[in-house]
Order: C-alpha cells, then sequence, then structure tokens
C-alpha cells in the first residue's frame, strides 16, 4: 500500500527509470552518473569560492540565487501546482532580509523580515487550499542559512575565509559519506529516513570534515583541537540537514527536489547540508562568540 504525505499532496514516486546494477550498461551509466556529479560538483564550488572572496555585495546575491532555487523546490514540493504565491512572499523575504543584513550592522531587522514573510507564506499556503506550516517553514528553511551566511561573511572579520571553511566542513562531510558509504557499504544509518545512508558514510564523512578544518587551521595557525571539534560540529549539522532533506523527498514520493543540476538533482539536494551547518555557525559566531579560524589568520 503507498502512502502520501499530507502536507504535500503529491503522486507517489514512480519507479526509478535508472539501470540496475545487472543490466547491461549499468556500470557506464553508474560512471557518467559519476562523472556528471564531480564535474558539476567542482564547478558550483568554484562559484560558491569565487562569489565569496568577489565581496559582501556579491556573495549576497549569489546566496540569494541560490536561495531562491532552493525556496521554489520547497514550495513545489509541499505544494505540488499550487505554490506560485507562497515562493512569491519567500522570494521577498530573503530579498529583503538579505538586503538589510548588507546595509545594516548589528540589526535584528533580517530576521524580523524572515519571521514575517515565514506566516505571509503561510496565510497565502491556506489561502490556496495547501499546507500553510509546510510553506511557512520553507520560508525559514531557506532564509536563514541564506541570512547566516551573508552575516558571516560581511559582518565577521576576515568573514570570507570563515565562510570558506564552513564550505570546506559541508563539503569534506559530503563528499567522503557519499565516497566511503557507496564503496565499502555497511548497515544503514536511518533506512526510515534514507534508504541509502550508511554508518560507514557517515562516520566517514564526519573525519573528513574535522580533519580538514583542522588542516585549514593549521595553515592558517590556528588551534587545532578547537578545529578538530569545529569540523566535527559542522559535519553533525550538516549530515542531519541531509537527513531532514532526504526524509522530506521520501515522504513527497520525489527522488530528488529536482532537476537544474546534473548529478546532483536540484538545489536543495546540494545545499541541504548547508542549510543546516550554517544557522549553526552564525550560532557560534554571533551567540557564543566563537571564531570559525579558531584564532588563526590568513
Amino acid at each position: 500500500m503507498k502512502h502520501s504525505w499530507p502536507i504535500a499532496g503529491i503522486a507517489p514516486l514512480q519507479a526509478n527509470s535508472s539501470r540496475s546494477v545487472g543490466e547491461p550498461g549499468a556500470n557506464n551509466f553508474q560512471w557518467r552518473e559519476w562523472l556528471a556529479r564531480a564535474s558539476f560538483g567542482a564547478l558550483l564550488a568554484a562559484f560558491a569560492i569565487a562569489a565569496t572572496f568577489a565581496g559582501g555585495f556579491t556573495f549576497a546575491i549569489f546566496v540569494a540565487v541560490v536561495a531562491f532555487a532552493a525556496a521554489r523546490e520547497w514550495h513545489r514540493m509541499v505544494s505540488g501546482p499550487r505554490y506560485a504565491a507562497a515562493i512569491a512572499v519567500t522570494t521577498i523575504a530573503i530579498a529583503a532580509s538579505l538586503g538589510w543584513a548588507v546595509a545594516a550592522r548589528d540589526s535584528q531587522w533580517p530576521v524580523w523580515l524572515l519571521l514575517f514573510g515565514s506566516v505571509l507564506a503561510a496565510m497565502c499556503a491556506f489561502a490556496s487550499g495547501t499546507r500553510p506550516l509546510s510553506n511557512g517553514l520553507g520560508t525559514l528553511y531557506v532564509g536563514l542559512p541564506a541570512l547566516s551566511l551573508v552575516a558571516l561573511r560581511i559582518h565577521v572579520p576576515q568573514g570570507a575565509t570563515a565562510v570558506l571553511v564552513l564550505f570546506i566542513a559541508v563539503w569534506s562531510a559530503d563528499t567522503g559519506a557519499l565516497v566511503w558509504g557507496r564503496f565499502l557499504g555497511g548497515p544503514k544509518l536511518v533506512p526510515a529516513l534514507s534508504p541509502n545512508k550508511t554508518w560507514t558514510g557517515f562516520i566517514a564523512g564526519t573525519i573528513f570534515a574535522s580533519a580538514a578544518v583542522t588542516f585549514c587551521v593549521k595553515l592558517l595557525g590556528g588551534s587545532l583541537w578547537q578545529a578538530a571539534l569545529l569540523g566535527l560540529a559542522l559535519a553533525l549539522a550538516g549530515h542531519c540537514g541531509d537527513l531532514f532533506e532526504s526524509w522530506v523527498k521520501r515522504r513527497a514520493g520525489r527522488k530528488n527536489s529536482g532537476g537544474l543540476i546534473p548529478g546532483h538533482g536540484g538545489v536543495l539536494d546540494r545545499v541541504d547540508s548547508t542549510l543546516f551547518a550554517a544557522p549553526l555557525a552564525a550560532l557560534l559566531v554571533f551567540v557564543f562568540g566563537l571564531d570559525l579560524l579558531c584564532g588563526g589568520h590568513p
């Protein structure tokens, strides 16, 4: 018996059209998929790094574009075809929040704008007969990480390097989990949330992230033990983000959130880990006063 997701209203996922391992040409298909994933992943990483060091305003525009695409995929998953009003409100709220963050320092208005946008998106969804809670959540799910990234880049000393450390932690965790999880296999991590993720990948990704952040901070002359713990924390947050999005897609009956990025699926599929890791980094910096460079200097 197929189960539907009450907050999505979307038909269950159809059978995967990809070749199975035992079919002719399956190995070639897998290698093409891996090549596409690696190529587009490297290209997107290059864009992200270039935008990070290009300047705060340029970086804010880059983050906004990615956030708009991710928000569209979210609202489409939870609302089906009736998501136009909710995505319009979310887009305006994110744009206003990021614009305010660029223009003003030490202001809470960007957060309040996102909260207000979340309420409006929920009201629009209710008026159109879709799920208000899920649509309202989407504004915060995408908007708060976008705001976190822009605030870290603009309002933190050596913000470009700090954001790069965050990216490296997330990318290392994702890559380590994917590669080692696929090649070594092992027991499933949380089958109810994601049928493909393994404990092997989870542990390997966490170790990779911790080691990568430690290496970066060593080059900067910072505290190695703090870097190791920071990488660990960001990796765990990223894993949670990955699992959350996998659960959302599973409940919505989707394999991918979209098809914009070859080898990766949708934008949400690419940034799901960052959506959890970025707010954690901002919390550590702006609330607890942690230095993402762990005392190091570029």
